[in-house]
Formats: structure tokens, C-alpha cells, sequence
């Protein structure tokens, strides 16, 4: 489609989906996610609660659900977010920048990452950190 624009002069937006999805999806796989999950709220890291944005395992599957087998004692936002320093949520929102937070560089580093978008190698705070974006505000 890229190579077809550039030879028409055109540049668009194009979605690919079409060549491997058929409409409606997979009929199977989402039968198979219907029966084993439900949707619920849930806590995102950084960020809070968003309604309906989760999928939580059935109660016929309750023996292979982690979060009830290990029970996290952290809130969602993890230990970066209780301790207060890191800003991965408002980093996350496109509120702050990465270079903004007072970890960032030092505290947290991809090898050492202290919050969600440190830990991505797609993460704001990664990439920041990978293409020498180190100077603060």
C-alpha cells in the first residue's frame, strides 16, 4: 500500500487489516475469550481505574487466576507510583515529559526502570532515554 501511494503521489492513512481479518473477526477465538474471561474495571498502572477496560478470568477458571493465587500487595500503581516520586502516569497521559520526573536517568533507567514506560523498550521514558533526550527542563 506505501509503495502504491508513492507512485500514485498520494499519502493517506491505509489499514492492512483486511488482507489477513475477515469482518466479524475470529469467530472461534472470540467464543473461546467469552468463555473464559469477563470484563471488569481495572486499576492501570499509572493512570487509575477505567471502567470495563479489563478482562478478569471466570469462576470455572479461578484456579489459574495469578492475581488471586499470589494476591499483589501493591496498589496498581506499583511501588514507583506509592513512593511518589515517579510521574510514569502523567508521562503516560502525554502530561508530562519523561526528562520531567525526578527519577529519570538516575533512579530509573531501563536497567533499573522504576515505572511502566521505562520498562517498554516503546515507552516514552525508554526512548527518551535510548536517543540521548537526558537534558532536564
Amino acid at each position: 500500500m506505501a509503495v502504491r501511494q508513492l507512485e500514485q503521489g498520494r499519502a493517506e492513512v491505509g489499514i492492512q487489516y483486511a488482507r489477513c481479518d475477515r469482518p466479524g473477526g475470529n469467530a472461534t477465538a472470540q467464543q473461546a475469550i467469552e468463555e473464559v474471561f469477563h470484563t471488569v474495571d481495572r486499576a492501570w498502572r499509572g493512570i487509575g481505574e477505567i471502567p470495563r477496560s479489563g478482562l478478569a478470568l471466570r469462576a470455572g477458571y479461578a484456579l489459574f487466576d495469578a492475581a488471586a493465587r499470589f494476591a499483589p500487595s501493591q496498589e496498581a500503581g506499583g511501588p514507583a507510583a506509592e513512593a511518589g516520586s515517579c510521574i510514569a502516569g502523567l508521562v503516560l497521559q502525554g502530561i508530562k515529559k519523561p526528562t520531567e520526573c525526578p527519577w529519570f536517568g538516575g533512579e530509573c533507567t531501563p536497567d533499573s526502570p522504576r515505572g511502566a514506560p521505562m520498562v517498554s523498550s516503546e515507552g516514552a521514558c525508554a526512548s527518551y532515554y535510548a536517543y540521548g533526550r537526558r537534558e532536564r527542563p
